[in-house]
């Protein structure tokens, strides 16, 4: 990280910033290009380690992506704010950011899945308690991103 003063390193303040975030951008390679996919998403944190967790139809580009790699970039943010100067180049903003990459399992069983969708919904939804039909959490696919690495930036 280049701007040293501004990045977030305490683990109670990049939890916080990671909860008050409502999209998860995902960065995949398709042939040598960036494809990014912004997404809904819940997190689990242990012991400072993250993991994300989204869902899908069961196909499609991002899903053929990731199946082909097995790995993605994450990008986050929130916060954000127009600073205005009374020059153009004075112009400023604030925000909050949580960027990473880390590889990516889709998930197969239904318990699994029902532990992506339950941190997804409380995210989401701030509930924590859900049903699943097992046809819907059969159809519905449902993949984690494991945090590799993560770093936090802010400029309030």
């Amino acid at each position: 990280m280049r701007r040293r003063d501004r990045e977030v390193t305490d683990p109670a303040r990049i939890r916080e910033i990671v909860a008050a975030c409502t999209c998860c951008r995902l960065g995949l390679c398709s042939g040598g290009r960036a494809y990014i996919v912004p997404l809904n998403f819940g997190f689990t944190e242990e012991a400072g380690r993250y993991t994300f967790y989204f869902h899908s139809a069961p196909e499609g580009r991002k899903i053929d992506l990731l199946r082909s790699t097995g790995w993605a970039a994450f990008e986050m943010d929130t916060g954000h704010e127009t600073v205005p100067a009374p020059t153009a180049c004075g112009y400023s903003a604030r925000y909050q950011c949580v960027m990473g990459e880390g590889p990516v399992t889709l998930l197969e069983t239904p318990a699994e899945k029902m532990r992506g969708l339950h941190a997804i919904l409380a995210h989401v939804t701030g509930a924590d308690q859900w049903d699943f039909d097992p046809a819907a959490l059969e159809n519905t696919l449902v993949f984690r991103l494991e945090a590799e690495s993560l770093s936090c930036k802010a400029k309030t």
